[in-house]
């Protein structure tokens, strides 16, 4: 029987998982990502290459993020939490985040390594929940 998780269960989830899939709109489209994620203070944080997700972050930055735990297929619990792209510039915030999220995925490559020898600048952000749902089975 699925049951909806308290907002407790539904954050406890989204403070252990790992990974999580990063949900925005690009061209009037549903795009999602993979990433990983740092759940600190309602917001989710993370960091990433310029590229498709950013640019479309940046023009509609209403975002989401999905999380389950997986034990079968009639045990598992998933949560959504949605929110708003928040881009962090500041270098006290950037170092923050960044050694965060390095302190909980110590064997991340680092976005900012790259192929030509000359990195790009890496991008850090946050979203900032503002809705929470979470449902279970099992």
């Amino acid at each position: 029987m699925i049951t909806n998780l308290s907002e407790m269960q539904a954050r406890e989830l989204l403070r252990s998982a790992r990974v999580g899939r990063l949900g925005c709109i690009v061209d009037d489209e549903p795009y999602i990502v993979p990433i990983n994620y740092l759940f600190e203070n309602n917001y989710v944080y993370s960091h990433s290459l310029p590229g498709l997700k950013i640019d479309s972050l940046r023009q509609n930055p209403r975002a989401c993020l999905q999380v389950d735990e997986v034990e079968s297929e009639l045990c598992w619990r998933s949560v959504l939490a949605f929110g708003n792209f928040e881009e962090i510039t500041d270098p006290a915030g950037r170092k923050e985040v960044l050694g965060g999220l390095l302190k909980r995925f110590p064997l991340l490559t680092p976005v900012e390594s790259a192929i030509d020898g000359s990195p790009p600048t890496t991008i850090v952000f946050g979203i900032k929940i503002d809705r929470l749902t979470g449902v279970s089975e099992g």
